[in-house]
């Protein structure tokens, strides 16, 4: 029996029905035994292989030579192949029980999974991307078929439409040695189904239905003039409809098929829901919540004068319309909702279609060959303010005499012109779009089969690319300085320093400028094309060498080997037009790298059906790699073990060391050597005075922020320490102040990730289709990779009392022990050091929990219940070996960005007719509580007292349910009914989610339902 992550569950009461969103969606004839147990030929395989923790395999059905099973994380196919270590799969009937429309939905209810939701972040790319254990995506390898997805900076599992999976194998744990880098956290591994005859297609349609209530955001909003949502609402429709056919030609030699996907998603808007009516802060410990009151993007015309008596001073445009300034503040016209058409779920559009072809050559060869090709256009709405420092002339037409004399002072009404900071939100309605259009095509080729009865080969490879155009929108900065420069008269106003016939002049000094013609002459629109490729070569041979007699004399099975070799090549282009390059900068680059490897894998039953053993088998592996980024080779190991005393027992372990090298873009990230002053770089230096302006313009130096002790860790001499030569001067050329600081120069190393895994597996004899599994993991990343600013080295070095590992990070000039240096020297001291590079560890642990029983109801039917839960107790790491470890577990803020709970799991029953006309699945999910790091009382992830918040400070848990009704109305026809988060649970609020959760949703939509009760019709129907 296979295990998912969701489980069938039976009916709720008929008057549910009307909730009711597609229940879990079997096949029109879905089959009651899995291939993997009708190959299970022993009592110990058998045992394992149902068991749900065990890899699901399944026959290799698009190869007509071979049929042996293939078990995902190993290369080795033999027909009772099992796994030594924890995977858990999702099947088909389980995706279609969540009428799924993307597959980030299927894996985000998985507990190992950190929980991803591009759907609901106004500033994503489009890019679905897995990230196991919270290790993030980087070190988590996506497979297809068991071969790589594609280039990891470029990863979109977006491209798989969920109505053509087979299932989905997760592993959790380190899998370098078998499959290569970057399987340090797991693999995910999509099976697809591609043994189909015939035409189908299957449909989903799904919507929001949720009544929005007054929560604690309404009130807030309304006072602040923003509006908050009310009353039931139907919203945020997404369809999926997907088509596929297939044929067998010449008695079935030649296999072909074929999909076309369409997936459409509509707009919800932060607006539409009650909970997040406006941005909600608490700007300090316990402080009543407020609405995010952003100046810069107010209606009225935030003006700041840069010069004369009114400085720094900050005035909007007074909404009664005069032409007077009154201070910035609440109340309509003066603040604006920021947030107030981002979106909660973003709009997009994308299609995937492709193919798949084998052809049996010769009894036991066949060649193959698929192809997914797929195109995905999204965007993100964002404020249309005209913004930028920019010079006023004094005689402007637009001016009144009292906002000439505030800004020009005594040169009110003159030629003069003083400059100000100008922030204009030209009306809530005219947001501009950012643009993303995702491509590409993914290819692979190539030809597998036997050598008579004891070997089996495949060598073929992988071709992917994907390519993005992001077409952002931005202030032409030339065309805001011509439109604000104004002449003539205030009833004929010109355009006073250009001639060019577009321009339009600015009334900056109204409220309420919504001009359409201003708009489309401020805003330019340039393109970013950013391409990645992935070539990947493989050949892989396996044998089975008990047909040469190595078998051990207590076991039934031989010692099975595979030995394969692989070559790799990652590349990213990064291009800009003309317009973007002129209006945001940057350059363009072209990154490379090769990648050499070879490696072998052994399984080698010991003992077979003896007293006390059942099965006791040993497995290894061991590969080596060479980057062409990195002059040296590393190598990667497993050991596993299997011990079942009897059948109804299993034990297992499994040891890994796995290694990740960099990619493509964490190698230029940590190489390439930028200087910056000012914007990132404006700390200064904690070892100079600090500086008190006094009444009469003086200065008075104080004592320094970091203690002599910390300077000295930095480098400086005690004779220098407090000296005003430390302070950082600005620079004149940019006006930027601050210390310099170096992006870059480092070298980026692999990092090494040990993992561990112990697991126990009951199935007993006396409790008949009851299968549970507990797993233990540990996960230990030495030299992470990552990327750290310059206050990851400021800030350690100062709160670590003078740690070595992060004052290292502040590399003084010799003699003058400053912080500055021209960039334009290439200076090596006098700077900040920030990058990617590697640090100390990252470290993940915890427990699995698995089970599934089926309850035979004889003529009624039965009742199938599939359980899958995680106890995480550590998530964290360690930031030097002088400073203690940072567990985040079960916290949320100050850096704690994993989000991840003590506890969470997923229970599913389902009840199924005999006949299996009719089933009906109830799922429970639960989400264990998450506490403000300020309540930790641990210094180590920032807490202070266990009780410093009081209000706001915990998520408590929360539990989600789901029904799903399957009707198998004919054999070529089903239905699907499906309510996801069948009580509309409304989302918990958490205040500043932006810092929490990257979302602006005042939830953390990753983790939670946040846009409602979610009702879904499907449907199969097969011609």
């Amino acid at each position: 029996m296979q295990f998912g992550h969701s489980v069938s569950t039976i009916a709720l009461a008929g008057s549910l029905l009307l909730w009711a969103t597609p229940g879990a969606a079997q096949d029109v004839a879905p089959d009651p035994v899995t291939p993997a147990q009708a190959a299970a030929t022993t009592p110990a395989q058998a045992k394992v292989q149902a068991d749900a923790t065990t890899a699901t395999t399944a026959v290799d059905q698009d190869s007509g030579a071979n049929q042996s099973i293939v078990v995902t994380g190993s290369r080795i196919q033999r027909p009772n192949s099992t796994s030594a270590a924890p995977i858990t799969s999702v099947t088909a009937q389980d995706i279609r029980a969540q009428a799924a429309v993307n597959v980030e939905d299927v894996l985000n209810r998985l507990p190992q999974v950190a929980p991803d939701s591009q759907q609901t972040y106004n500033d994503s790319d489009g890019r679905q991307r897995i990230k196991l254990r919270s290790l993030g995506f980087e070190r988590t390898l996506v497979l297809i078929d068991g071969k790589r997805l594609g280039t990891q900076n470029g990863q979109d599992v977006g491209i798989i439409p969920p109505s053509l999976l087979e299932r989905v194998d997760v592993l959790t744990g380190g899998a370098s040695s078998v499959y290569g880098s970057d399987a340090v956290a797991g693999v995910v591994n999509f099976v697809l189904k591609k043994d189909f005859e015939g035409l189908q297609i299957d449909g989903n349609y799904s919507l929001y239905n949720h009544n929005n209530k007054d929560t604690v955001t309404s009130s807030l909003a309304r006072a602040s003039g923003f509006n908050s949502a009310k009353g039931l609402t139907n919203d945020g429709g997404r369809a999926d409809i997907t088509v596929t056919a297939g044929k067998k030609f010449f008695d079935g030699a030649l296999r072909v098929n074929g999909f076309v996907n369409y997936k459409h998603t509509d707009e919800v808007l932060l607006s539409a829901r009650s909970n997040s009516g406006c941005y909600l802060t608490q700007t300090s410990l316990n402080a009543p919540l407020s609405c995010g009151l952003t100046p810069s993007s107010s209606t009225s015309g935030l003006i700041t004068p840069q010069t004369g008596a009114n400085a720094n001073a900050q005035y909007v445009n007074n909404p009664n319309g005069t032409r007077e300034f009154v201070p910035f503040g609440a109340g309509a016209g003066n603040a604006s909702n920021y947030f107030s058409n981002y979106a909660y779920q973003r709009p997009s559009e994308r299609i995937n279609a492709g193919g798949f072809v084998s052809l049996d050559i010769a009894p036991n060869a066949e060649l193959y060959a698929s192809g997914i090709w797929f195109r995905d256009k999204s965007y993100n709405n964002y404020p249309a303010i005209a913004g930028g420092t920019v010079n006023v002339n004094c005689n402007n037409p637009f001016l009144s005499g009292s906002q000439a004399t505030a800004i020009c002072g005594a040169a009110a009404g003159t030629t003069a012109t003083a400059p100000i900071d100008l922030r204009y939100r030209l009306g809530e309605g005219n947001d501009q779009p950012d643009t993303y259009l995702n491509t590409g095509v993914r290819l692979t080729g190539g030809v597998r089969g036997k050598v008579g009865d004891a070997w089996t080969y495949d060598v073929g490879g992988v071709y992917a690319r994907n390519h993005q155009d992001y077409t952002p929108s931005f202030v032409n900065s030339t065309n805001l300085q011509n439109a604000i420069t104004v002449g003539g008269t205030r009833a004929a106003p010109t355009c006073a320093t250009t001639t060019d016939a577009a321009c339009v002049p600015f009334d900056a000094f109204s409220a309420g400028n919504t001009n359409a013609a201003l708009i489309d002459y401020l805003y330019d629109q340039g393109t970013s094309t950013t391409t990645g490729t992935l070539y990947d070569v493989q050949a892989n041979v396996t044998g089975d060498l008990g047909k040469y007699g190595i078998t051990s004399p207590f076991a039934e099975q031989g010692v099975a080997i595979a030995l394969g070799t692989e070559y790799r090549k990652d590349t990213l282009k990064s291009t800009a037009d003309a317009v973007y390059r002129a209006g945001l900068g940057g350059t363009d680059s072209y990154l490379k790298q090769d990648v050499w490897e070879a490696n072998i894998e052994v399984q080698a039953p010991l003992v077979e059906h003896k007293s006390f053993v059942d099965l006791l088998q040993v497995n290894g592996g061991y590969r080596v790699s060479k980057y062409s980024s990195n002059p040296s080779t590393f190598n990667t190991w497993k050991v596993e073990g299997i011990y079942a005393p009897v059948s109804d027992l299993t034990f297992r372990a499994s040891f890994n060391k796995a290694q990740r090298a960099p990619t493509v873009v964490e190698i230029r990230q940590a190489t390439n050597v930028e200087f910056a002053r000012g914007g990132s770089g404006t700390f200064n230096d904690f070892c100079a005075p600090t500086v008190t302006t006094n009444a009469n313009g003086g200065v008075t130096y104080g004592t320094p922020i970091a203690s002599r002790d910390v300077c000295r860790a930095t480098g400086l001499s005690d004779a220098l320490y407090g000296s005003p030569t430390l302070i950082c001067p600005g620079d004149a050329s940019t006006g930027a102040t601050g210390c310099t600081v170096r992006s870059g120069g480092y070298t980026a190393d692999p990092e090494t990730a040990y993992t561990q895994t112990y697991g126990l597996i009951v199935k007993p004899r006396f409790v008949r289709g009851l299968v549970f599994s507990v797993d233990r993991y540990k996960i230990k990343i030495n030299d992470s990779l990552g990327y750290n600013d310059y206050s990851y080295y400021t800030d350690g070095c100062l709160r670590s009392n003078g740690d070595a590992y992060f004052c290292q990070g502040i590399v003084r000039n010799p003699g003058t022990g400053t912080l500055y240096s021209s960039a334009a020297s290439n200076p090596t001291t006098g700077y900040i050091r920030q990058g990617t590079t590697n640090f100390y560890q990252s470290i993940a642990r915890g427990y699995d929990f698995q089970a599934q029983y089926t309850l035979d109801l004889a003529s009624i039917g039965k009742i199938d219940w599939n359980f899958n839960g995680s106890f995480t107790t550590f998530a964290g790491g360690q930031d030097s070996p002088l400073q203690p470890k940072r567990n985040c577990v079960g916290y949320y803020g100050n850096g704690c960005g994993q989000l991840i709970p003590k506890w969470s799991h997923g229970l599913r029953a389902t009840y199924t007719t005999v006949d299996r006309g009719f089933s009906a699945s109830f799922n429970w999910r639960y989400v264990g509580s998450l506490t403000n790091a300020d309540n930790s009382g641990d210094e180590a992830i920032g807490g202070t007292d266990a009780r410093a918040r009081t209000s706001y400070y915990r998520v408590a848990p929360q539990s989600y349910f789901d029904l799903a009704l399957n009707f198998a109305i004919a054999k070529q026809f089903s239905l699907r009914l499906i309510a996801n988060n069948l009580l509309d649970k409304s989302a918990p609020i958490v205040p500043d989610s932006y810092n929490v959760a990257l979302a602006r949703t005042n939830t953390i939509p990753q983790r939670y339902d946040s846009l409602g009760r979610s009702l879904s019709i499907g449907t199969t129907i097969k011609f």
